[in-house]
């Protein structure tokens, strides 16, 4: 006997990311408080 595909699989999803915006958005969390923020005071 042999073996039978599935024809009713699911399709793969789609990532929602591609890895280069993946990169950019971990390097961006990681770096989130790197800056340091203008302080501007009203006159």
């Amino acid at each position: 006997m042999s073996k039978s595909h599935r024809s009713n699989r699911e399709a793969k999803k789609q990532a929602l990311l591609t890895p280069k915006e993946k990169k950019a958005a971990k390097r961006l969390k990681k770096h989130v408080g790197d800056a340091t923020p203008f302080i501007v005071k009203a006159p």
